[in-house]
């Protein structure tokens, strides 16, 4: 019998073994990153505290104009790119980079590289 292999259920598994060891704190927090099927969401987090300080995603008002007629991954580095510049204005500059099981390549790979481009260290 052919059984089907649950995806999001094996990313889970491998993202709460990746928590288990990458944790944010104040000196440098943890850019967590979530992907859905048309959207992406990134957060810059502070774990001790457990508290969000900067986020970005493609659903914002203020990124409306800039995603209108963008592919998915042009997308995801503007979201990128938005997301460093946010986090600069509140001076944050290293980050721990959380794909959050999501395997480092397409819209994943490009928000990395749109918040590294716009100055973060990670």
């Amino acid at each position: 019998m052919i059984t089907n292999i649950d995806k999001n259920k094996e990313r889970i598994r491998r993202h709460s073994r990746v928590r288990n060891k990458l944790v944010g704190t104040v000196e440098r927090p943890r850019l967590s990153i979530y992907r859905s099927l048309t959207h992406m969401y990134a957060q810059i987090i502070d774990d001790q505290k457990g508290v969000t300080l900067v986020s970005a995603n493609t659903m914002e008002k203020a990124l409306e104009a800039s995603l209108k007629g963008k592919t998915k991954l042009e997308q995801a580095y503007i979201v990128g790119q938005e997301l460093a510049k946010r986090a600069k204005q509140k001076g944050i500059e290293n980050v721990v980079f959380d794909r959050s099981g999501y395997i480092y390549t397409g819209r994943i790979k490009k928000v990395a590289d749109g918040a590294r481009d716009a100055g973060l260290q990670f």
